[in-house]
């Protein structure tokens, strides 16, 4: 059952996401356990899992499937989420910076840097 929170968010129960991702409920506890995601909670403590949340369920099981362990497969997050920030603050840093026709000019204009 999914369902939606005041953010317009669809959210789905652990049976639903278990069965939409062809996995056991105990998996995707496990994974919380370990530190790979953190699901939404209800005022109960029910979890709820949002579409991203099921982005990295399926890239959990992309990379089991490819022979990596839990103890791999948290380190490929990590690293992916680092590659990910680091070309936002790069994309950030290209549009923030003032336009020139020439990054290695010295100023004489012929563009070699000498």
């Amino acid at each position: 059952m999914a369902n939606q929170r005041g953010s317009g968010r669809r959210l789905y129960a652990i049976s639903v996401v278990a069965q939409l991702l062809g996995t056991g409920q105990q998996n995707i506890r496990l994974y919380e356990r370990r530190g790979l995601l953190t699901p939404e909670r209800t005022d109960g403590g029910t979890r709820q899992y949002s579409e991203s949340d099921l982005a990295v369920l399926r890239r959990i099981g992309e990379l089991l499937d490819e022979g990596l362990n839990l103890a791999g497969v948290a380190k490929v997050l990590e690293l992916e989420m680092d590659n990910t920030r680091l070309r936002r603050q790069l994309k950030r840093a290209r549009t923030s910076r003032p336009n020139k026709d020439n990054d290695n000019s010295d100023g004489d204009g012929d563009g070699d840097g000498e």
